[in-house]
């Protein structure tokens, strides 16, 4: 099996700066009366997530023409049998957290990510609000840019109770609810999109349960910038999260851990 092909720092910094394009063009509509429209599955749209759509999607193909993009936006009209042909693509949400940008409570992102094989290799998330932006992968290291500052990022290892754990503003239920409970003592944490995983990158956060439909593009960036601090996202049966790999594009449950040497199975209960 041949390494994948991580993108060179040119390559990188553009699509960095392509992140803060689509992050500008979200804050242009954020800051004004804007409509909400709904999907076939009811999730909110709005006219941040097209603007910052057609900037990602515009600039990927100026940046890398030879690298298709498989965004939220318009993954609808990408053929399943084209899509699996792809072994490398550019998996892109242009708005991560629209029902957070709805209640504008700034806690929302701009996911961008690298698929070489169905391996998450490089991935970018943008906080447009407070111009926060992580970058990583496994074997690249993790960094949190704001400006002209960087920092390099680890994970919380070992991690020591009481643990911190992500619990999702728009989405909590029984089942993340008793996993939490098995865990002991716990500083529960409600936040929004794919912060949760910059957080784990960053070791404010430990533990990241989600048990419910996401979909690929809600994950890849964060799991690479989690990889790249040392971090894992796995399955129920300890597997890491890969892409692009079936017919659906959403995921099954999953786990996103700082410290990988958490007993987080037994958290999982029978």
């Amino acid at each position: 099996m041949t390494s994948p092909r991580i993108p060179d720092a040119a390559i990188r910094e553009a699509v960095i700066a392509l992140a803060h394009d689509a992050a500008a063009a979200i804050l242009g509509i954020y800051d004004s009366e804007f409509a909400v429209q709904h999907k076939d599955d009811d999730s909110p749209l709005t006219a941040a997530d097209l603007a910052a759509h057609r900037c990602i999607v515009d600039g990927l193909a100026r940046i890398t023409p030879d690298i298709p993009v498989l965004s939220e936006e318009s993954a609808h009209e990408v053929p399943t049998a084209m899509r699996r042909q792809w072994s490398r693509l550019w998996m892109v949400d242009p708005l991560d957290g629209t029902r957070e940008f709805v209640k504008r409570n700034g806690e929302f992102t701009v996911n961008i990510a690298l698929i070489e094989g169905g391996v998450a290799v490089w991935g970018i998330v943008q906080a447009p609000v407070t111009g926060e932006l992580w970058h990583g992968g496994a074997g690249l290291g993790a960094f949190r840019r704001q400006g002209s500052r960087e920092t390099e990022l680890h994970v919380r290892a070992p991690a020591t109770a009481p643990l911190r754990v992500a619990a999702s503003r728009s989405h909590r239920d029984t089942r993340t609810q008793a996993f939490i409970d098995r865990m002991g003592e716990t500083e529960p944490l409600g936040l929004g999109s794919s912060l949760k995983f910059c957080k784990l990158a960053e070791g404010t956060l430990d533990v990241y349960p989600r048990f419910g439909p996401t979909s690929e593009w809600d994950t890849a960036a964060g799991q690479c910038v989690l990889e790249g601090a040392g971090g894992a996202v796995l399955d129920p049966q300890g597997r890491p999260f890969r892409y692009n790999q079936r017919e659906r594009i959403l995921n099954g449950d999953f786990i996103g851990l700082g410290d990988v040497a958490l007993p987080w199975r037994e958290w999982l209960g029978a």
